[in-house]
């Protein structure tokens, strides 16, 4: 079995653990935080160790590939946040101005 077979290539932007939707960005961030492939496990119970060990691997065999590719992930998902954060849903609106009123119920009380 090649490392790619362990892959589906979705996009140049999302490439998944082939019969999961876990991105391997997903196992890659616990890597490079310095979690062993056994503590990945345990955040990632439904991945084998196997599937984990691969991605890994493939990993480490085409680093600069996806270093740029999770540096992408990281921008895009930063993209995101702003533009959500810029135009919240009208709920994160009204939970947002709860907040402030009880900050300075807080505030005038003390």
């Amino acid at each position: 079995m090649r490392l790619e077979d362990y892959f589906d290539f979705i996009s140049p932007d999302d490439i998944r653990l082939k019969g999961h939707r876990i991105g391997i960005d997903n196992v890659l961030n616990y890597y490079l935080e310095g979690y062993s492939p056994e503590e990945i496990l345990v955040n990632l119970p439904s991945l084998s160790l196997e599937k984990i060990y691969a991605t890994i691997t493939y990993y480490l065999h085409n680093r600069a590939e996806i270093d740029a590719y999770l540096l992408r992930l990281a921008l895009l998902n930063e993209q995101r946040y702003q533009e959500w954060n810029a135009n919240p849903s009208p709920i994160v609106q009204r939970l947002r101005a709860l907040k402030e009123t009880r900050k300075q119920q807080v505030s005038a009380s003390t």
